[in-house]
């Protein structure tokens, strides 16, 4: 019964906001009414809607993908320093990182069926019923890392918030095991991305194991750029105060992670133009152009020229403690990354063809329609966890302000919000 309320509490607390609260929500539910729109188009009429053909036969889906993983992965950036060091700070905001992971997850295996063409064809991905061609099939250990660290950071999240709303100690017993493992799962789902790149020879672009590290390194760089700009934004818009050392600490972490991931694509630049091989052509197609052929070169300099700006904004004091520089070196690492993980790491694969073609890809409006619906799902997951999140642990909304409620009363609540207790700073938007 508890857990019920704590459910029904969970949705009625979401419910609640001010005007702009509800103009996010609308926003986010008309873009992913228009992402299904382009979906149904797509189910309907195949994958000839996108711009994906026999030359290209991954694009935005899968680079959105593999910059999602990434997103993930990078939680234990804060969970290190948090239990495994017992940095308060950081502690007190980890739980939003475990939340950006379920979001991200969930996002990824959205882009995965919608790249899948048919989502029928999903079924062959679950144990038993479907043909999962277990252990050689490198999707299937994606698949199971990706559900695996889902369900670890969900039942995490969830222990926490409902032991918060009951004000009940968590068990350490049970909780610390779990977050141990979510660290190597961490690294895990990404590793396996890299893997389902680096294990094809016939994509030698992609055929290097140089690959999963920078995968690793981006991944801190991506991920916490991505909780600098939330977590200014959480701090703004509710009651919940994150500490400055919190920001200066992620970022002086996120500069190591990018020279990490800087040098290995320097490391890789260099071995393809000094050996000189046949295989220089898809390094040439993305950082010199070929002929005529040079669509990718300024995504692939501005990468590189925003990832390098950004190392020395987090790297120097005096910039990375300056809120104004700090921003704008996340924003050139989120950049940065993402057309690294998307433009750069994609395409070129498949250019030039095997019969020596250039097919220019440029993702189609269907593919534009349904990716923003798969984005707007994860912030309106993300809204509705976090703000569940601050009105249980740090606006101290529990189960002792709703003892004198039956299940019924809550219930009803849901949609008539007079005999609920309203604690004032729950009800910010």
């Amino acid at each position: 019964m508890k857990f019920i309320k704590f459910i029904l509490l969970s949705i009625k607390i979401f419910l609640r906001g001010g005007k702009y609260f509800y103009l996010w929500i609308s926003f986010l539910l008309l873009l992913i009414l228009w992402g299904v729109t382009g979906y149904i188009n797509q189910i309907s009429d195949g994958l000839i809607v996108t711009s994906m053909r026999d030359s290209v036969s991954w694009g935005f889906y899968i680079g959105n993908f593999t910059f999602l993983v990434g997103v993930a992965a990078a939680s234990i950036m804060l969970v290190i320093p948090a239990y495994i060091y017992e940095w308060k700070p950081i502690k007190e905001v980890v739980i939003f990182g475990e939340i950006l992971a379920i979001s991200s997850v969930i996002m990824c295996l959205l882009f995965i069926i919608a790249d899948m063409g048919q989502p029928l064809r999903f079924w062959h991905m679950l144990p038993i019923l479907g043909t999962m061609n277990f252990p050689s099939s490198i999707l299937t250990w994606d698949a199971m890392v990706l559900n695996s660290y889902l369900f670890l950071n969900l039942f995490i999240v969830t222990y926490l918030l409902y032991h918060a709303f009951i004000k009940k100690e968590y068990n350490k017993s049970i909780v610390m095991p779990l977050i141990l493992l979510s660290i190597p799962l961490a690294v895990g789902i990404h590793t396996v991305t890299a893997f389902l790149y680096n294990g094809m020879p016939a994509r030698h672009y992609w055929n290097s194991a140089i690959l999963t590290p920078k995968f690793i390194a981006s991944a801190f760089c991506s991920g916490p750029a991505v909780m600098l700009i939330l977590f200014q934004i959480l701090r703004k818009i509710t009651s919940f105060q994150i500490k400055d050392e919190v920001f200066w600490k992620i970022a002086e972490l996120m500069a190591y992670a990018m020279f990490l991931n800087l040098f290995l694509t320097g490391s890789e630049i260099f071995k393809e133009y000094y050996s000189d091989t046949e295989h220089l052509i898809y390094h040439k197609y993305l950082y010199t152009g070929i002929g005529k052929h040079n669509d990718l070169v300024i995504y692939a300099w501005s990468s590189i020229i925003m990832g390098i700006a950004a190392f020395f904004l987090f790297l120097i004091p005096k910039t990375r403690t300056n809120f104004l520089t700090l921003n704008i070196g996340a924003v050139f690492i989120y950049l940065s990354v993402y057309v690294e993980k998307g433009i750069g790491l994609i395409i070129p694969a498949f250019t030039p063809d095997v019969l020596g073609q250039f097919y220019i890809y440029t993702p189609s409006w269907a593919e534009l329609r349904v990716a923003a619906g798969i984005f707007s799902l994860g912030f309106l997951l993300f809204t509705f966890m976090v703000k569940v999140a601050i009105a249980i642990i740090f606006e101290d909304f529990n189960i002792d302000k709703l003892s004198s409620l039956t299940f019924r009363d809550i219930f009803k609540n849901i949609i008539d919000d007079k005999s609920a207790p309203k604690p004032e700073s729950a009800s910010r938007g």
